[in-house]
């Protein structure tokens, strides 16, 4: 039986998924919030001038997860071309690993 991992980031597929749940949830938030920065819009005060600043928090942070998303998914890449090498070596020297 495969081993299960019982901490959250144990693997990195479930670090990817971790961050690719995140990126739904800022993409959501800034839907959310482009609806509040239009009602606000109508009485420019400090509340719009936060808001504008929460967008550019968001897109930011989205950004990086973006990066991030992308690097752990070139991780797994490479995790798997190593040990598909690694088989094939055992392969040929005969021995179990």
């Amino acid at each position: 039986m495969a081993h299960q991992p019982e901490a959250p980031f144990e693997s990195l597929e479930s670090a990817h998924e971790f961050v690719r749940l995140l990126l739904e949830t800022t993409a959501d938030a800034k839907k959310e919030l482009t609806a509040d920065v239009i009602a606000a819009e109508a009485k420019p005060d400090r509340r719009l001038e936060a808001l504008r600043l929460v967008q550019y928090k968001l897109e930011k942070l989205d950004t990086h997860l973006q990066s991030s998303s992308r690097l752990l998914n070139d991780l797994r890449t490479l995790r798997r071309l190593l040990l598909e090498e690694r088989a094939a070596v055992l392969k040929r020297t005969g021995t179990e690993g």
